[in-house]
C-alpha cells in the first residue's frame, strides 16, 4: 500500500520511513473507526509502552551512572507518563494524522491527552515491529532527547514539594480548591487555586484537575522559593 501525503509528511517529522506502511496506518487508527479489516492501535499501544520504558530505563542509567534507584524512579515516571507522551505527540503533529470515528472527531479527539499519549506509544511499537529495537530506540531518543536532559527538574512532583516546603516552616499542607470549570463535558477546563495558611496563593487552568493542581503548586512553590532567596 501507499501512504497518503499527510502520513508521508508525518514519517518525515518523526524521521523514520516505514518499510511496511500498514504498520503506521494501524498505529494511527483509533478504536472508534476500527473494523475486522482495519485493526486499531490498542495492542500496539500496549507494546509501545513497554518499549518506551526499556529505552528510558537504559537512557537514564547511561546518563547518570551514580544515581540510585530512588533517584531514577521519579525521572523515569516523568519521561514515560501519559502527559509526556502527549506532549511529544503534539510536537510531531500526531493528532493531525489520527484516524478517528465521527463521534470521536466531534468530541475533540485529536486534542485529547490520553488519546494522543496512547497513539504515541502505538507509533513507537510500530517502529519497533517494522525496524527492530535499534530503530525504536533511535526514534525515542530523538523525540524525547531534550526532555531527558532536563528530567531532574521535571521529576519533582510540585504538590509534594510544596507540601514539604510548607511543613518545613511549620505550616499545615496547602489547600486546593476548584474555582471553576468551563467548556463542554468531553473537554472541560478546570481552574484550581492552591493556598497556604500565610495567605499566599496561585491559580492555574488545565484540561484536568490534577494537571491544574500541579501547575498551581509549581507556580506557588517557585514564588515562595524566590522569597526564601
Amino acid at each position: 500500500m501507499r501512504l497518503s501525503a499527510d502520513l508521508k509528511n508525518f514519517e518525515a517529522r518523526i524521521g523514520y520511513p516505514f518499510r511496511n506502511p500498514e504498520m503506521l496506518l494501524r498505529a494511527v487508527t483509533h478504536a472508534s473507526i476500527s473494523s475486522p479489516t482495519r485493526p486499531d492501535n490498542q495492542r500496539l499501544e500496549f507494546l509501545g509502552d513497554r518499549v518506551l520504558g526499556l529505552v528510558m530505563s537504559e537512557a537514564l542509567l547511561e546518563a547518570d551512572t551514580s544515581a540510585s534507584e530512588g533517584q531514577l524512579a521519579p525521572r523515569f515516571n516523568a519521561l514515560v507518563r501519559k502527559e509526556t507522551c502527549a506532549e511529544v505527540a503534539r510536537d510531531v503533529g500526531l493528532g493531525d494524522v489520527l484516524k478517528l470515528g465521527r463521534s470521536e472527531m466531534l468530541s475533540g479527539g485529536r486534542r485529547k491527552e490520553a488519546l494522543l499519549g496512547d497513539a504515541m506509544e502505538a507509533v513507537i511499537a510500530a517502529v519497533y515491529i517494522d525496524g527492530g529495537f535499534d530503530a525504536a530506540r533511535a526514534l525515542v531518543l530523538r523525540l524525547w532527547g531534550p526532555r531527558i536532559g532536563k528530567v531532574e527538574q521535571d521529576a519533582r512532583d510540585p504538590k509534594t514539594s510544596l507540601q514539604e516546603w510548607a511543613q518545613a516552616r511549620g505550616m499545615p499542607p496547602p489547600a486546593y480548591t476548584e474555582e471553576g470549570r468551563e467548556g463542554p463535558d468531553h473537554q472541560p477546563i478546570f481552574t484550581v487555586k492552591v493556598q497556604l495558611t500565610n495567605g499566599e496563593a496561585e491559580s492555574s487552568r488545565a484540561g484536568s484537575k490534577r494537571v491544574a493542581e500541579q501547575a498551581a503548586a509549581r507556580a506557588l512553590l517557585a514564588r515562595m522559593e524566590k522569597t526564601d532567596d
